[in-house]
């Protein structure tokens, strides 16, 4: 699914590297705030939501090849965590949306969850 169609359905705003969102195609969702976890189960072709918006998720989907994050539950992010985004070249949005009903939005539009590939 492409990252527009993904942003679309779960009204996201993006922040950060809008001229990648019509290039970039995902097959895998994930939801985390945990970072460990993201680093555990990781694949590519994942884009990530997580309702943390700290600099350390953007690092953490840079050293694990994750190229979109969406942060849930908010309408905006601190300047550094925008700024970690333009570095890495992580693509960076968000929604008021609820992490419950982005993901099941996303899964009724085929995503596949990363535990069942």
């Amino acid at each position: 699914m492409k990252l527009s169609e993904i942003l679309s359905e779960v009204k996201a705003k993006v922040l950060v590297g809008e001229e990648k969102i019509d290039q970039l195609e995902f097959e895998y969702i994930a939801a985390s705030d945990l970072m460990s976890e993201v680093l555990a189960i990781a694949r590519p072709s994942m884009v990530l939501l997580t309702g943390l918006t700290t600099p350390q998720v953007v690092r953490t989907a840079e050293v694990v090849g994750i190229q979109a994050v969406v942060i849930v539950r908010k309408d905006s992010v601190p300047s550094e965590t925008l700024e970690m985004a333009r570095a890495c070249g992580v693509v960076l949005a968000v929604t008021k949306m609820t992490m419950f009903e982005a993901c099941g939005r996303l899964y009724n539009k085929n995503l596949k969850p990363v535990w069942g590939a």
